[in-house]
């Protein structure tokens, strides 16, 4: 896993053999940025990720200056891998926040400008991370939500879709407010 852009570009991460994440393709997470970069200044940007895991979309986004990167995984080895990176890395815009992304959804006062979720493909009430992170004055107004997902969910019905992309077996669905 690499960083693919930014002042950390080409930096290697290398999660210890114990983390369960399941981090998002180079490929996928290459593409994903390639659309940002034409959409959002980042270095204006607050964002939220969501089911942070090894952390390798915040580390891009941190890399990429954002104003503030909140990472938040439940998973102690997990939380403690990001908290650890982000400190060697220098990423002093990024805080990690070990908390169940649930109850963090229903209590957070922040609003971001991008909220990124790659929620574990089998997991149970699903869709309500999307709900969640769409309902509320999480997301500002013009913010993007972006959903990682497995292509057996399609979100295109939900009135704040705005697109989904395809990167192998990597769907992203963009919701815009």
């Amino acid at each position: 896993m690499r960083i693919i852009s930014g002042k950390f570009r080409g930096r290697a991460i290398n999660p210890p053999k114990n983390l369960r994440a399941r981090p998002t393709t180079d490929f996928a997470k290459e593409n994903l940025f390639n659309i940002l970069t034409n959409l959002v200044d980042f270095e204006e940007c607050s964002v939220l990720d969501l089911f942070a895991g090894t952390g390798s979309v915040s580390y891009e986004f941190a890399s990429r200056g954002a104003k503030s990167v909140t990472s938040v995984e439940i998973n102690s080895v997990h939380y403690n891998f990001i908290r650890n990176t982000a400190r060697s890395l220098g990423a002093d815009n990024l805080y990690p926040v070990k908390a169940n992304v649930f109850l963090y959804l229903r209590s957070c006062t922040k609003e971001f400008d991008i909220i990124f979720s790659d929620a574990p493909y089998d997991l149970e009430n699903l869709e309500e991370v999307v709900e969640l992170a769409l309902s509320g004055n999480l997301l500002k107004d013009d913010g993007i939500f972006i959903f990682e997902h497995s292509d057996k969910y399609n979100f295109s019905n939900h009135p704040l879709f705005w697109q989904s992309r395809s990167y192998g077996s990597v769907q992203f669905s963009f919701f815009k407010k």
